[in-house]
């Protein structure tokens, strides 16, 4: 009898850990091995359409839509409100709510409203249904809430993708959930130990899992489609992600900016959409240069811009493990990024790519030396091919906790 594995996790939009579930969920479908399960705490996102086959969807109604259209906040808002009213979850979560929001307050941290809602949905929904060899909360916040007190499985598992700490996320906004994981994994050891910062207590459960990636499938798909159809002969620096504070793109205008200020022939292309458009559009205008900063949006195939472009530049205040930047050194792109957790486990400085400290300055200084020197962008471009991005032995350790004595796994 098949195995059967549930897979839990907040949204199905286009974002890093859903892409990276779609490519493990391929990879369990092709082994035949196992019954596949998916439940998304909302019903939303763009990557519902990769879902493959053969994936049991426990959800009754989804959504292929954007989560970050107007349809996208009207779903987000309708769940909320069934949530808020489920049992009257809204009203008993009042306290756990206000006390977090003084938590946050006496740290001097920014508040975390959207972390504070994903406990909110994870309470208000019943109990998902079946029970299960193994489940598993691919992300952080309400799928692991969810993972911890609405299913039902013989093993647990957690999967983390962020900097921990940087992201927001403390033991009583979470409330312990993490004691139902048998087994913690993280997409880098510095991600592991910006966890263990939090708890110390489980750092024997933590195991290493590397993103999964169809190498051969992006470089097809960059290909496949023409990307860029300007004339344009300068330098074009690509960056992938969703509009948010996260990401710094404050700083890469700014940086921008101060480039060409110095006459620079160089654009700034952003493939990716976010709750940031609107500010982003006025820092734009505000520094005059809505010439060469250009919002494209989301992309269903971003790679062939990837593939044309000059640079591929990620200056984030923070990351877990950025498939963003794996998916550029799969193209053979120069990388310059910020220095933080998990940009700095993935370029070796001065060898296949630039890490700097986040600020408009850094970022522009280090940018006009790759631009100028071509023979240091041949460099990283030779060297980043030579990267190791599979990583067998860490899906063996995820399927090893279906192991029973006579099993074939």
């Amino acid at each position: 009898m098949k195995k059967r594995l549930l897979f839990i996790i907040n949204t199905m939009g286009r974002a890093g850990a859903e892409t990276a579930l779609i490519e493990l969920l391929k990879r369990l479908e092709t082994a035949g091995k196992y019954e596949l399960f998916l439940y998304t705490v909302i019903p939303c996102g763009e990557l519902f359409d990769s879902v493959p086959k053969g994936v049991h969807i426990l959800n009754k109604h989804v959504s292929n839509g954007s989560v970050l259209s107007f349809k996208g906040h009207v779903r987000i808002a309708g769940a909320v409100l069934h949530s808020f009213f489920y049992k009257m979850t809204g009203f008993r979560l009042l306290r756990y709510m206000l006390d977090n929001i003084k938590e946050q307050r006496a740290a001097g941290r920014k508040l975390q409203y959207d972390k504070l809602l994903w406990r909110l949905l994870a309470d208000g929904r019943p109990m998902v249904e079946g029970t299960y060899d193994l489940a598993v909360a691919y992300i952080e916040g309400a799928s692991v809430y969810c993972l911890a007190d609405r299913v039902n499985a013989r093993h647990k598992a957690a999967f983390i993708h962020i900097d921990y700490e940087k992201a927001g996320y403390t033991p009583r906004m979470d409330r312990d959930c993490y004691r139902k994981a048998e087994k913690i994994f993280v997409v880098s050891k510095e991600v592991g130990e910006k966890f263990c910062n939090i708890y110390p207590q489980y750092r024997n459960k933590i195991k290493l899992f590397r993103n999964l990636l169809d190498i051969e499938g992006i470089r097809w798909m960059a290909q496949r489609e023409s990307g860029f159809t300007d004339e344009y002969s300068g330098i074009r620096l690509v960056t992938v992600g969703r509009l948010h504070y996260q990401k710094g793109y404050d700083i890469a205008v700014e940086a921008l900016a101060k480039l060409r200020a110095e006459h620079y022939d160089v654009r700034w292309y952003v493939i990716g959409e976010g709750m940031e458009r609107n500010n982003l559009e006025q820092l734009i205008k505000k520094f005059k240069i809505e010439d060469s900063f250009f919002l494209l949006g989301a992309k269903d195939n971003p790679y062939p811009y990837i593939k044309q472009a000059d640079i591929y530049v990620h200056a984030t205040r923070y990351e877990g493990k950025s498939i963003a930047i794996e998916e550029a050194q799969i193209l053979g792109k120069a990388i310059v990024a910020s220095d933080c957790t998990g940009n700095k486990e993935q370029i070796i400085h001065g060898y296949d790519g630039m890490l700097l400290p986040l600020n408009a300055d850094n970022l522009a200084n280090g940018l006009k030396k790759v631009i100028e020197d071509s023979e240091l962008r041949k460099k990283y471009e030779e060297h980043v091919l030579e990267k190791k991005l599979e990583f067998p032995e860490d899906l063996e350790e995820l399927l090893s906790m279906l192991a029973e004595e006579g099993d074939v796994l």
